[in-house]
């Protein structure tokens, strides 16, 4: 009787380790921080680059404290709609817009400044609400949207330096 694909199968496997974990409690202790520092950093990592954060850090990454008016515990959607919800800081200054997302995600997210040479602005209707929609960079065009409640409070504070809005 052949029985070696049943030792192969993964459901096998996950009930060896699960004796493992079973038979070595003090394992699991190590095993899952690990395990969950490794995750972490990969889904923040795999959000950097595919919502296009790190493309704009390569540019745009802000090295000395950022001095102007901003805004914590924002939200935003960039590139193949990769959202931001409540872990974004934007601010205004009058070198330009600025970005960063809270310590505890900031892994493959530096603090960006983007000059507002760099950035173009768009208007929009949704279901609900009127969104913004800047185009950052001029060859890497990343997408950024945001409410346009927050959009007014930033132009606002930008003064004449908020782009000229297209339409």
């Amino acid at each position: 009787m052949k029985v070696g694909w049943l030792i192969a199968h993964p459901l096998v496997k996950k009930m060896a380790f699960q004796r493992f974990i079973d038979l070595h409690p003090g394992w699991f202790v190590v095993i899952f921080p690990v395990y969950f520092l490794t995750l972490w950093l990969l889904v923040s990592a795999t959000i950097s680059l595919v919502g296009g954060w790190f493309s704009l850090a390569k540019v745009y990454r802000l090295r000395v404290p950022f001095n102007g008016a901003k805004w914590g515990m924002q939200r935003a959607q960039m590139r193949w709609w990769v959202n931001y919800k409540n872990v974004l800081t934007i601010g205004v200054s009058q070198e330009g817009l600025y970005l960063a997302v809270v310590s505890l995600f900031r892994f493959m997210h530096p603090p960006l400044l983007v000059p507002w040479s760099e950035v173009r602005v768009r208007r929009s209707k949704g279901w609900f609400f009127e969104y913004v929609t800047f185009t950052i960079g001029h060859e890497l065009t990343i997408p950024l949207r945001i409410r346009g409640n927050l959009a007014v409070k930033l132009q606002s504070a930008a003064g004449n330096h908020w782009p000229v809005e297209e339409t």
